[in-house]
């Protein structure tokens, strides 16, 4: 990493709040790790800091820390989950905590509660204490638990439901093609369907989400989609339980790259993979007989963020997807690392963060996979920042 003095003086700072325009993540801490880890200089570094906090992409500057409402505690701390409060008094309190029993402890105790949420504020939460964990940064992991206490949203893994034995040989991109042909089937019904659940508002299961999120538009929908699942989010793949934990990231990885190249440049998409990302960091440091259920907390949300657009990709543009990438890598060669160079400088140069964060994630993996050639195709198509809906012109509701 670059200037590593510099990276610790950054992802320390308490200077701005985790959020801005009510539900609008910070990102800017995410943004120094991937710069760094790209190689950027410390010049640019601090310059894209600087240039964020006074004014992000979405057309709104970082806000100061607000105050809290209550006092956290170890007796109160799970009262006040998901409600979207007091997330300076859950910074405190789990500093105490880390203080007194050390970061690994505290995540042993509080992710088990935790985990279920790590798809809320549209995964920005789980992203910042898994990137936290990367970058070794102790104070950005205390953010990253409090903002998964500050946003949680339950993906329901108590509603899972153990696949039958004849898909016993499945691997993740064979579940991921199954449910494509569910989609297939019944594209018109489960559009309709999905796009019915977000317009209910009424009902019970509506009521219950937190009115900032229906000012989102996007987490409302995604809310609501976990609120409620489906058969084809609820049944578990044999694998998650069959295989080896790290058999299954690197699935998920393939899979969730697949997704963004039948997708490419697509903003939800993208956020499959930073927050797998973090996912990974994350069940690393856990307890051996929690880390499996990240894996299925992960698999459970990667689908419901997927159904809440009302679309799916189809059969055939996976599995063409897959049978052209399945054994396809990169050979060593001069022109892959310029290819490679040429899309890290681009990356280093971007306003918009998400673009970085991409090509340091998928760069990883494309080391680590013996240069699967996927994953380097899909680090070169970029995301644009999306426009807020007309919801923003009303205040936040926190």
């Amino acid at each position: 990493m670059s200037d590593i003095s510099l990276i610790e003086e950054l992802l320390n700072l308490r200077t701005y709040h985790i959020e801005f325009n009510g539900h609008l993540s910070n990102h800017v801490k995410h943004a120094v790790i991937a710069l760094a880890g790209l190689g950027a200089s410390p010049v640019r570094i601090r310059e894209y800091h600087d240039d964020y906090a006074r004014l992000t992409p979405y057309g709104y500057g970082l806000e100061p820390p607000k105050p809290s409402k209550h006092v956290i505690t170890g007796d109160n701390w799970t009262e006040f989950v998901g409600k979207r409060t007091s997330f300076w008094a859950y910074c405190d309190h789990v500093e105490r905590q880390v203080q007194a029993i050390g970061l690994d402890a505290v995540l042993a105790r509080y992710l088990p509660v935790l985990l279920p949420g790590w798809a809320g504020a549209f995964t920005h939460a789980t992203i910042h204490l898994g990137w936290a964990l990367d970058a070794g940064n102790r104070w950005m992991a205390i953010e990253g638990i409090a903002y998964m206490a500050f946003t949680y949203v339950s993906c329901h893994p108590e509603r899972v439901v153990r696949a039958p034995d004849r898909r016993r040989e499945e691997r993740a991109v064979d579940s991921l093609l199954r449910i494509a042909a569910a989609w297939d089937a019944e594209r018109d019904a489960l559009r309709a369907w999905v796009e019915g659940l977000v317009a209910d508002t009424a009902s019970g299961a509506a009521a219950a989400i937190h009115p900032e999120l229906m000012r989102s538009g996007l987490q409302y929908r995604i809310a609501r989609m976990l609120a409620t699942g489906h058969p084809l989010i609820n049944e578990l793949p044999a694998w998650i339980d069959d295989q080896p934990i790290a058999a299954s990231w690197e699935q998920l990885y393939y899979v969730a790259t697949i997704l963004y190249l039948a997708y490419p440049g697509d903003f939800v998409i993208l956020h499959l993979l930073t927050s797998l990302h973090a996912m990974e960091h994350i069940a690393d440091r856990l307890p051996p007989d929690l880390r499996r259920q990240a894996v299925v907390c992960f698999w459970i949300g990667m689908l419901s963020i997927v159904f809440s657009r009302a679309d799916f990709p189809t059969g055939a543009t996976l599995a063409a997807l897959h049978a052209q990438f399945r054994d396809t890598v990169d050979p060593p060669d001069a022109a892959i690392d310029r290819d490679w160079a040429h899309t890290v400088a681009r990356a280093i140069a971007e306003e918009e963060e998400h673009n970085p964060k991409l090509v340091y994630v998928l760069r990883r993996a494309w080391n680590r996979s013996g240069r699967r050639s996927l994953y380097r195709i899909a680090a070169s198509h970029f995301t644009t920042t999306p426009e807020l809906p007309r919801s923003f012109e009303q205040p936040p509701n926190d």
